[in-house]
């Protein structure tokens, strides 16, 4: 389940074994967003949540992770 907000995105995941489609679908989406110097953010709040956002501590074009649990 994608869970939409203004540059940020939360991913809830009920079934293992879509997480990496599930993050996938929401990197996407974000990239779709005009922007010119961020990065994607992937930080990892728990094995089923995560929350994708644009950073400008990211190198635009990358996709850097942070796990926090």
């Amino acid at each position: 389940m994608l869970s939409y907000a203004t540059d940020d995105l939360e991913v809830l995941v009920s079934e293992p074994s879509r997480l990496y489609e599930l993050l996938d679908n929401a990197e996407a989406v974000l990239r779709q967003k005009p922007q010119r110097f961020a990065g994607i953010l992937v930080t990892r709040h728990a094995p089923d949540r995560y929350t994708l956002a644009l950073s400008d501590t990211v190198p635009f074009g990358e996709t850097r992770e942070l796990i926090l649990s």
